[in-house]
């Protein structure tokens, strides 16, 4: 019987192993006829990378300019902002703000305001706090939002750099859009975003569903942020 996808039977691999152990676990090489066919080098790479190339070429060009790059990344709920945004800063060792920490706070929450597009989230606190230092070389200091207890968290610095990466829903709010240097929308099928919200706060899909993806929405068509990014992204 065939090693499934492989072209040799289990007794073979068995027996192939149990003499590697018995020499002790060599090191192991390839073999010749796989190093000419791959010559000069070969990698491998998760697909989600693979996926995210353009996006990476794209950040890689704006920094052979030498000058401070400031990424946005908005685009749905669930749609993988956070994950693309943390594998950014992984990369390239830069600083990742979150839209979430300027959650517009309960005071300022007004019918007025909630009417207007875009508005749910303190983008004037974002701007003062953070993007104007970073754009004038300084460095910006803020104090999260943290919905849960109600309260400012600690002040967090962030030192000015060759990359900043921004992720979350109204990070592209029109106010706050010509900062940066590369705008970026991420999206999913609304099946793959549901089953996240679910894995992430059970029992609260309905309130996101019934809530804060209608304010998102009206936020999305009412400004334009899918048409105004340069890249587009899979968050799958």
């Amino acid at each position: 019987e065939l090693v499934r996808g492989l072209p040799f039977s289990q007794k073979r691999a068995q027996s192939y192993l149990a003499q590697y152990r018995a020499q002790g676990c060599p090191a192991l090489c390839h073999s010749q006829a796989y190093r000419e066919a791959y010559s000069p080098a070969y990698r491998v790479v998760l697909q989600y990378y693979v996926n995210q190339v353009p996006l990476l070429a794209a950040v890689d060009q704006l920094l052979a300019q030498g000058r401070p790059v400031l990424v946005a990344l908005d685009g749905p709920c669930a749609s993988g902002k956070s994950t693309l945004g943390a594998a950014l800063a992984e990369i390239y060792g830069c600083p990742l703000l979150h839209m979430d920490d300027f959650f517009l706070l309960p005071q300022d929450r007004t019918p007025e305001r909630l009417a207007r597009p875009g508005e749910n989230v303190d983008h004037e606190r974002f701007d003062r706090e953070v993007l104007s230092p970073l754009c004038c070389g300084q460095t910006a200091v803020y104090r999260p939002w943290q919905c849960r207890s109600g309260a400012f968290g600690p002040a967090v610095p962030v030192e000015p750099g060759p990359l900043t990466v921004v992720e979350g829903s109204y990070s592209l709010h029109p106010s706050l859009r010509d900062r940066y240097q590369l705008r970026v929308w991420v999206e999913a099928p609304w099946e793959v975003r549901r089953a996240r919200l679910e894995r992430r706060d059970p029992g609260c899909t309905e309130r996101f569903m019934n809530l804060w993806v209608p304010l998102e929405d009206r936020y999305f068509q009412a400004c334009h942020v899918k048409e105004c990014c340069q890249i587009h992204c899979s968050g799958q």
